[in-house]
């Protein structure tokens, strides 16, 4: 055990980490993902370690002693998790190369994180207010120049002061009237509401809304009321709900570009959504997908599809070759049986994520390559 190099703990619902496994001077690669992990592990003795993948768990914060030991680091998977923030000793990790954030709490990021030398950085399904969409849109550099920029800010005051002035009308007790007017955003999540009260969307009167967040409730429907914000709102998030179908009313919102439905009940999507003619990212993971949909091929302007943890089968990768603008495809922890050689056709694709599937070529140890390595494996296995 003490020259392992590689180990695979996916799966087995641990709550910490055995004493024997932090000692392993050898180690690394190493694989937790689909845990019950609260936090992030401690590594005392391996110093060596260069892949962490801790997906899928319950981490809730960072801390500099859990960051400390990861001198080597070279790849950090947390996405999946609960974290709300990101420490400032996210630097300690100079090393860090690829660092995988998607799909947590997180609504701000330290301008220190601009300093590190990161090649790749996912942030998908994050309610992140500091940073504008379309900076995440153009990638891990323009984040990172961004972030950087802000450091001679007073950036931490600021939105340390949208905290405390955020607050409530009496009136209208239960919408955020300061979200509406400074921030732009209708927001009414974490409330376990069935419905979207009507004062919801009286409260935006004639003020501009360019986000609706109804996260975490147990909607089954998605509030017929949202068309009134056709013609301005760009960014919804309906994930942690209890939808079954998507309404034509969201099918209308046309300047849409950023769409979050994971965690939800859905099986499939109407072919009306091919008038979302500006839609950019769609996040269905966690949800009850058994192939991609149809539709989704339809919509040219996509760059981000992220169905990771469904029961897809199968993708058409000769369609999935006219999505020119796709750039990200998360199809992790899902059911297919085979990769069709011909994706590796998808050129333009910069991140593909395949992990937790049955099939049995490409090989983990091609995948660990990652994505340029993985198409140039599939195109040399399209037969001629």
């Amino acid at each position: 055990m003490k020259k392992l190099k590689h180990l695979d703990c996916n799966s087995n619902l641990l709550e910490t980490i055995p004493p024997e496994l932090a000692g392993m001077e050898s180690l690394e690669l190493l694989y937790l993902r689909r845990n019950k992990l609260r936090f992030l592990p401690e590594f005392p003795s391996c110093r060596l370690l260069k892949e962490l993948h801790v997906g899928e768990n319950q981490i809730e914060m960072l801390g500099a002693e859990h960051l400390k030991r990861l001198n080597s680091i070279l790849v950090l998977d947390l996405r999946d998790n609960k974290l709300k923030s990101v420490p400032d000793e996210i630097t300690l990790l100079q090393s860090l190369e690829r660092l995988d954030l998607s799909n947590n709490d997180i609504s701000s990021l330290p301008c220190s994180l601009g300093n590190l030398h990161l090649k790749f950085l996912a942030l998908e399904g994050n309610p992140l207010r500091t940073i504008r969409r379309e900076i995440i849109n153009k990638g891990t550099q323009e984040v990172l120049k961004y972030l950087r920029s802000k450091i001679k800010d007073d950036g931490p005051s600021q939105s340390g002061s949208v905290a405390e002035t955020a607050m409530t009308l009496p009136s209208e007790s239960r919408v955020n009237i300061h979200a509406i007017v400074a921030l732009k955003i209708l927001d009414y999540s974490d409330k376990q509401a069935t419905l979207i009260p009507d004062e919801v969307f009286d409260a935006i009167k004639n003020n501009i809304i360019t986000s609706v967040n109804f996260s975490k409730n147990q909607l089954c429907e998605i509030p017929k009321r949202i068309v009134e914000l056709k013609e301005m709102v760009s960014d919804v998030n309906l994930s942690f709900n209890k939808l079954s179908s998507i309404s034509l009313e969201l099918c209308m919102l046309q300047k849409l570009t950023f769409l979050d439905l994971r965690n939800n009940f859905l099986n499939s999507l109407p072919e009306e959504m091919k008038l979302l003619i500006r839609l950019q990212t769609i996040n269905l993971s966690f949800n009850r997908f058994k192939m991609l949909p149809e539709v989704l091929y339809c919509i040219s302007t996509l760059e981000t599809v992220l169905i990771s943890n469904n029961q897809v089968g199968s993708v058409d990768a000769q369609k999935m070759r006219m999505m020119e603008n796709l750039t990200t495809l998360d199809l992790q922890n899902n059911d297919l049986l085979q990769i069709p050689p011909e994706l590796g056709n998808c050129v333009n694709l910069r991140t593909l994520l395949l992990d937790g599937n049955p099939f049995r070529v490409p090989r983990a140890a091609i995948l660990m390559k990652g994505t340029a390595a993985i198409l140039e494996y599939l195109r040399d296995r399209i037969p001629t």
